[in-house]
């Protein structure tokens, strides 16, 4: 069966009465990254919240290869395989590490479940090192490595990671970088949403602006690096 990708087909989205995104479409590969970017007040999180059925839509849909996602809650669309790394770098404060892992587990059964878990610390063995430390006591890079494993550990199709980088130090936003490509290389589809342009450009294959709510580019990210005014004036915009 051919690998699906991820279709958004005109998706309007309202907040407080506000209309915030107009008709956006564009397409999200499996095992290729793909980055949203803008400036702030873009719409880039409510798109991609819209996407992971975390709020509602006002218009369009989302699907999955042929399966719509519109209108589903966000725990159905994650059991789908598309799983979303919030911004914020959100755990549950009170549990331990592998406890905030292990809830965000899809296995059936308790030795699918360890196979899963044995998967993200070899991807962030920092946090099998930490593995009985409570949530809260982490750092803001440890609280993110255990964000995406929340992620990883649902073994998706496709991640929506927002906002990377927010307020970490180079080198975790490194090892995060590092995470992302190897879900890429494994076949999962990466849709990344990025503050430093750079960063995210030399991350993704594939690139996305928004301006005001709607979409200015869609194209390669090498075609973005080369024509900086294009994303410079999306930012301007604003």
């Amino acid at each position: 069966m051919a690998a699906r990708s991820i279709l958004v087909d005109n998706l309007t989205v309202a907040r407080g009465g506000k209309r915030v995104i107009h008709g956006v479409s564009f397409a999200v590969a499996p095992g290729r990254i793909s980055t949203l970017l803008g400036a702030n007040g873009a719409g880039k999180s409510s798109t991609v919240m819209a996407m992971a059925g975390a709020i509602p839509t006002d218009g369009g849909k989302v699907r999955l290869g042929e399966e719509t996602l519109t209108g589903l809650p966000s725990d159905r669309i994650r059991r789908r395989g598309v799983a979303l790394v919030p911004e914020g770098h959100r755990v549950l404060g009170q549990l331990s590490v592998e406890d905030n892992l292990l809830v965000a587990a899809l296995d059936p059964t308790a030795a699918a479940r360890k196979s899963s878990l044995d998967r993200v610390y070899e991807i962030f063995p920092e946090l099998a090192e930490r593995r009985c430390q409570q949530a809260s006591d982490l750092s803001g890079g440890q609280k993110q490595m255990v964000a995406m494993g929340q992620a990883f550990i649902a073994r998706p199709d496709f991640m929506i990671v927002d906002e990377l980088s927010l307020g970490l130090a180079p080198t975790v936003v490194r090892r995060l970088a590092e995470a992302l490509a190897l879900a890429a290389g494994q076949g999962i589809g990466v849709l990344l949403i990025e503050q430093f342009a750079n960063l995210a450009l030399d991350l993704a294959q594939h690139a996305m602006v928004l301006e005001r709510g709607r979409l200015v580019y869609d194209g390669p990210s090498a075609t973005l690096r080369e024509n900086p005014e294009i994303l410079h004036g999306a930012y301007l915009a604003q």
